[in-house]
């Protein structure tokens, strides 16, 4: 494939991932939006990787340390979405103001 292809989506799915992170006002679905957006950079690492030099395997390695990265700020994200909810009753961003003075 070409490395055009692997651009393209990338950036569709990067696009999708702000629009969804801007106009969210949802916990969850704004977790979900960063994990696209990483997914998208994991795209451009695969590409790139192939494309520039297909014997080595630094593109997937990389990937791979998105790829835990992104697990554990999920994990700790739905934990504190959750700690949240329990106190607050919403997952709505604009009620989280228990850090305020």
């Amino acid at each position: 494939m070409q490395l055009q292809y692997f651009l393209i989506l990338a950036a569709a799915l990067f696009c999708i991932g702000i629009y969804g992170l801007i106009t969210s006002r949802n916990a969850v679905r704004v977790l979900m939006s960063i994990e696209l957006m990483l997914n998208a950079v994991n795209l451009n690492l695969m590409g790139f990787s192939n494309y520039l030099d297909p014997q080595e395997i630094k593109g997937q390695v990389f990937t791979v340390f998105v790829i835990t990265i992104a697990a554990a700020e999920a994990a700790v994200g739905l934990a504190i979405v959750l700690s949240i909810y329990r106190n607050r009753e919403t997952v709505d961003m604009e009620q989280f103001n228990l850090l305020k003075w």
